[in-house]
């Protein structure tokens, strides 16, 4: 009935007074006053910017951590090589019960000589320790390696009395081309070889066996920014010539390899990135019988650096 008070909903219930009840603390005025400038991308929680940071950051304090653990040469002919290369190794693993021959007798020998420490351990202890490598019996421990600034290169080279040959990695990720192109460049007069910090492969146990030791004979430099430290050193005089399947020239007609010099490889599936192509001076590339597409990585870069040492041998530049 209308007006009937009594009636179920006609009475407001205790607490329900239209509008606020308190006062609002200023909360209001508050509300109203700016919150400053909107924080980068990278600094906002939940951005894919910064969720992209953050797993950056991580990949590289872990990459840091593995390369502040030591590592292990396994192989007996990749340890037997490191030991008489003067790899600076502090333990040489040699399982239980192997059967013996010259190269675990040469180890042992080395070994003792220079005084690393000799040690037995059961096979599936070496099997864990290097991975699950193929070992033969035998594993050399190094420390982590002691990369040399990109100055110290130059240093070394100018003190050496010889024309400055450099190799530069741009982007190559496997540890096996790396220690192959150490091996070239060591054994065609190069003066160093420079890495830059990111997206590159370290001198891990892998690096170091394909090396075959030559690593601890010449000297490795990480770059924080490969383009600039390219630029750094050809403001110092050096021509810079990327190695590249469409080069501007090819390699019978390297007129640049007598002077001073820092060839340039690219990784092994996208080549030269554009910045480093474009900061090179040149690009030769490698003629190759039809149907060959490419070749890998570090036997393109022993081609070239060989050419390079024929060049400057007929030239008198060595």
């Amino acid at each position: 009935m209308a007006g009937n008070s009594r009636r179920q909903g006609a009475i407001r219930k205790t607490g329900t007074k239209k509008g606020a009840v308190v006062g609002s603390g200023g909360q209001r005025r508050k509300a109203l006053e700016g919150k400053g400038p909107t924080p980068k991308a990278e600094d906002r929680p939940g951005h894919k910017a910064y969720r992209s940071a953050n797993a950056a950051t991580k990949r590289d304090q872990a990459r840091q951590k593995k390369a502040d653990k030591p590592e292990l040469i396994a192989g007996r002919n990749p340890v037997v090589e490191a030991l008489r290369a003067g790899v600076p190794a502090t333990a040489l693993y040699v399982a239980l019960n192997i059967e013996i021959d010259d190269r675990v007798n040469d180890a042992v020998r080395l070994a003792g000589d220079k005084g690393i420490s000799i040690l037995e351990i059961p096979r599936e202890e070496l099997d864990r320790k290097t991975n699950r490598a193929v070992h033969q019996g035998l594993g050399l421990q190094v420390p982590p390696f002691e990369y040399a600034h990109p100055d110290e290169l130059m240093a070394a080279a100018r003190n050496s009395g010889e024309v400055p040959l450099f190799v530069a990695l741009d982007g190559v990720t496997d540890p096996r081309n790396l220690g192959a192109v150490i091996r070239s460049a060591a054994a065609f007069g190069a003066h160093g070889v420079l890495l830059p910090e990111r997206r590159s492969a370290g001198m891990t146990a892998v690096a170091w066996r394909t090396s075959a030791g030559t690593a601890a004979k010449l000297p490795i430099a990480v770059a924080t920014n490969l383009t600039r430290q390219l630029k750094a050193w050809a403001n110092e005089g050096l021509m810079l010539v990327g190695l590249d399947a469409d080069g501007s020239v090819d390699i019978d007609e390297l007129e640049l390899a007598a002077d001073p010099l820092v060839i340039v490889l690219g990784s092994e599936g996208r080549g030269l990135s554009r910045l480093v192509r474009e900061t090179c001076d040149a690009t030769v590339s490698i003629p190759m019988a039809a149907g060959v597409e490419s070749l890998n990585a570090s036997v393109a870069a022993g081609v070239l650096l060989a050419e390079v040492a024929r060049r400057r041998r007929a030239a008198g530049r060595v």
